[in-house]
Formats: C-alpha cells, sequence, structure tokens
C-alpha cells in the first residue's frame, strides 16, 4: 500500500521524486519566449548603470566590426561598385556629354574648366551619398525588425549610442573606401588637375557621412517598411542629385528652385570638391560655411539616432 501512494503522489507531481511537471506545447514555447524577454530587460536593467570600462572604449568598435564581416560577404559587390561606377560616368556623362558642351561653349565648360573636371567632384559626392545611403537604411532596419540584433548587442554592455555610430562609422569606412577610388579614377581621367585634389575626398566623405546620419535617425524612427525608403529615393535624392549644381552650376535655375541646392549636402559637399580638384574660387567664410553646415547635419543627425536607439532598445 506504502509503494502504491508514493507512486500516485509521483504521477501527481508529474514524474519522478524531485521533478516538477513541465509545461507542453505552445505554454512551453510562450514560458521560453516570455523568460529570454526578462532576461533581455533584466540584463539592460542590471548593465545600464556599471557599464564595464572595457565597453565604453571599444564598443562602438565592436559594432564596426560586425558590421565590417558582414560587408565582407558582398566586398565583391562593393569592389566592382567603386570600379565601374566611375568608369561608366566618367565616360558617359564626362567624356560623352562633355564634349558636346565644350564644343558648344568654346572648348571650356561651366567655371571656364572642360566639362568633365567640373561635374567629376559632383560626381564624386554623389557617389558618397549613394553608398551612404546603402549602408544606412535597410541595414538598421534590418537589426530593429528583421534581424533584431541590436537587442541582442544591447543585452550586453554596448549602449544604444554606440550602436548608432558603429553603425555610422562602418558605413564611412565604405564611404571612404569608394569615394577614394573614385578619385583615382578622376585623376586618370584628367578631371581632377590640382595638387591638392586628394582634398575632394574627406571633403565627399564629409557630405556622405552628414547625409548617412540623417538617414540612420530617420531609419530608426521607421517601425514598419512600408514604401519609406522609395520615397526617400524618389522625392529626396533623386531632386538633389538633379538641383544641387551636379551638372550645371546652382546659379543658373530659378531662384525659387536654388533654395534645394542651399540646403543639401550634396551642393555643399560638390563645392568643397571643386575648390579642391580645380580651384573653383569660393571665399573662405563661404568654404568655412559649407563644413560648419556639414558638420551640424552630421551632429543632428547623430543626436536624433541616439534618442530614436534608445527609446527603441528600452521597450
Amino acid at each position: 500500500m506504502r509503494a502504491e501512494r508514493e507512486d500516485a503522489g509521483t504521477a501527481a507531481e508529474g514524474g519522478p521524486a524531485g521533478e516538477r511537471p513541465q509545461p507542453i506545447g505552445g505554454a512551453a514555447a510562450e514560458l521560453r519566449a516570455g523568460g529570454a524577454a526578462r532576461a533581455a530587460r533584466g540584463a539592460a536593467e542590471i548593465l545600464g548603470p556599471r557599464r564595464s570600462a572595457r565597453s565604453l572604449l571599444y564598443g562602438v568598435w565592436y559594432v564596426t566590426e560586425h558590421q565590417l564581416v558582414i560587408m565582407r560577404s558582398y566586398f565583391t559587390t562593393i569592389l566592382m561598385g567603386s570600379v565601374l561606377n566611375p568608369v561608366m560616368y566618367l565616360f558617359a556623362i564626362g567624356v560623352g556629354i562633355g564634349a558636346f558642351v565644350n564644343s558648344n561653349a568654346g572648348g571650356r565648360g561651366p567655371g571656364g574648366v572642360p566639362y568633365i573636371v567640373f561635374v567629376g567632384p559632383a560626381l564624386l559626392a554623389s557617389s558618397a551619398l549613394t553608398v551612404a545611403f546603402e549602408e544606412s537604411a535597410f541595414p538598421v532596419m534590418a537589426g530593429f525588425k528583421w534581424q533584431k540584433v541590436f537587442f541582442a548587442m544591447n543585452a550586453t554592455p554596448v549602449t544604444g549610442g554606440q550602436i548608432a555610430t558603429g553603425m555610422l562609422l562602418a558605413m564611412g569606412l565604405r564611404v571612404a573606401f569608394t569615394v577614394a577610388a573614385f578619385w583615382a579614377f578622376l585623376a586618370a581621367f584628367g578631371a581632377a588637375p590640382a595638387a591638392w585634389s586628394f582634398l575632394a575626398v574627406p571633403a565627399a566623405l564629409l557630405g556622405g557621412l552628414s547625409f548617412g546620419a540623417l538617414i540612420v535617425a530617420f531609419a530608426s524612427g521607421v517601425e514598419d517598411d512600408e514604401g519609406w525608403f522609395t520615397i526617400v529615393q524618389r522625392l529626396i535624392i533623386a531632386p538633389m542629385f538633379l538641383f544641387s549644381g551636379t551638372f550645371f552650376p546652382l546659379e543658373s535655375l530659378p531662384l525659387g528652385l536654388q533654395w534645394i541646392g542651399w540646403i543639401s549636402p550634396l551642393w555643399h559637399a560638390t563645392q568643397l570638391g571643386r575648390v579642391a580638384t580645380y580651384g573653383l574660387h569660393e571665399a573662405p567664410a563661404l568654404v568655412a560655411a559649407h563644413i560648419l553646415y556639414l558638420g551640424a547635419l552630421q551632429a543632428a543627425g547623430l543626436f536624433v539616432s541616439f534618442r530614436n536607439f534608445d527609446r527603441r532598445l528600452s521597450k
């Protein structure tokens, strides 16, 4: 009788003595999911006030390294784009259309220089902004919505601000590689005649970083992909490309359209590139204004990005 009572008690407890009954099916999955969520929130709460000194120093670089490893998986695409894009652009616009423009302008294009020299810095800056968009829009959306890797990073001592900065830094490294290759082709085509034309590379990089920071800020606030990035491409990037003094001086546009160039990071980066590549005359105060404006855009983008990252990662 005692053995039967022990067996009955064991069965009521759900198994051998000392074991508790385990939930089955959807209950187990729900329990595991809830436990994982509580663990992530607990880790964030515990690690928040006492971030390690190592994470404060290297957290940004850990995120940057993560993105660079991902880029390595499509490095061939990056390399081919960095080579083929400048060659095709310079042949089609600089040499093809440029020959027509020069022949109808007495051998000189806008600004008193060959058209390929005039348009080269604009193409350089445009490539920087294009790459910045590619590495800032969907990668940020993926980190929050599809892959959710940002939540995993934030469960460690890495902060939201470090994640945003690391994403921007990784994007900047790819932009730097692209514009450096583009500048080399500009020099090979004779579109960068000045001895200090290499300064067009940091000018384009600054433009790319400022635009990329704005896109990171925007993408970190978008919770559902409902065509927002397509809207940005069609209603912001395309008009900016056409009305920022890319193919003709901004002053040739009607005054009612020139404001597009004034607020565009592309125009400011292009003007800095033209100063570097062929010595476009710009007052020192205007050169400083270009730099300060691009820096202000980058700072504003980072500020909003930090707030958006912290807000979404704390949910």
